[in-house]
């Protein structure tokens, strides 16, 4: 990699973990949003407004890398939307800065933007939250960019996308599709693609740096070879997936079926990764797949620590050969 490149990259993954702990800092310090929104709607303090505004504009990081112009306006108009009984001028003049203020055209590429849900359990399936494999998915990808570059990926179980959408952002694929099997994680995923400035399906030509991007659904008990082909995937991806027997042996029959696959194309690069909880479920599904047949080698732990999961947790990725 060139010296100017090289430099880029270290702007881009800066940028990209200053963003996403001010999200998650900015987050957690706020009250839960049913508690905060039966606050706006019965309170008449502006204190609770100012304290809003301290948390969110003007936290001192979010000033100093602000989110996008358009986000911020429909933030503080919707705020002042659900608090009109209260005028607080510190509150429209927020507002007024904003209205005022040009879009960047810098860095909103190193940022993703997410809608995720604050129950690890919401309406029957775990995948409306983030897990912390899929943020060390990521930070494998930004540092593996020439895996997904000008490639189609796959991704199975993507969750509230934010694998996905990291890849999309940074390592330029061509093709991108999320895929999950329950309908408010598709909701939730479709609408975070659109969050963040990419298209659906097949229209790439208003940003021609933009990947084609998919959300399918996909219920790995019934998929066959011949819709898993239709994809035509060159990498295959899946973090925080081995939770339980039932989800490891439907798994190892999607990767059965892409192994079909290579009557008619090569076969998918295929990287698994998950957090160690549980040492016997890890070795459920290297048992599987020996018994598939199919080869499987140990990815070696990168170096890059962009997001905020536990240091304490022991993260793992594997490679199966299909």
């Amino acid at each position: 990699m060139a010296p100017e490149e090289n430099a880029g990259t270290k702007l881009l993954l800066q940028s990209f973990e200053r963003r996403f702990l001010a999200a998650r800092t900015v987050f957690l310090s706020l009250p839960s949003t049913q508690s905060l929104e039966a606050k706006l709607r019965d309170s008449s303090d502006s204190e609770l407004l100012r304290d809003i505004l301290q948390k969110t504009v003007k936290h001192p990081v979010c000033v100093k890398h602000p989110p996008s112009v358009k986000y911020a306006r429909c933030f503080l108009s919707e705020l002042i939307k659900n608090h009109e009984a209260v005028h607080t001028d510190e509150l429209y003049e927020a507002l007024a800065e904003t209205l005022m203020a040009k879009e960047s055209t810098q860095g909103h590429w190193s940022s993703v933007t997410l809608s995720e849900s604050t129950a690890i359990i919401s309406h029957g399936t775990t995948g409306l939250v983030t897990w912390d494999a899929a943020l060390y998915l990521a930070e494998w990808a930004i540092e593996n960019l020439t895996a997904f570059t000008n490639r189609t990926v796959l991704e199975l179980g993507s969750g509230a996308g934010l694998t996905g959408l990291s890849i999309c952002k940074t390592c330029h694929p061509r093709a991108y599709i999320f895929s999950d099997c329950h309908s408010w994680v598709l909701e939730q995923l479709r609408g975070n693609v659109l969050l963040n400035g990419l298209s659906l399906e097949a229209d790439i030509t208003a940003n021609l740096d933009s990947p084609r991007v998919t959300v399918a659904q996909l219920d790995w008990d019934v998929v066959t070879v011949h819709q898993l082909s239709a994809f035509q995937p060159d990498v295959v991806i899946a973090a925080d997936v081995l939770y339980c027997p039932e989800a490891i042996v439907s798994l190892l029959g999607v990767l059965r079926r892409l192994a079909a696959c290579r009557e008619h194309q090569q076969a998918p690069e295929v990287y698994v990764a998950f957090t160690v909880r549980n040492p016997e479920m890890c070795q459920l599904f290297t048992t599987e797949l020996g018994w598939a047949g199919i080869r499987w080698e140990t990815e070696a732990h990168h170096d890059q620590k962009l997001f905020p999961y536990g240091e304490h947790l022991e993260m793992a990725m594997l490679n199966p050969t299909l």
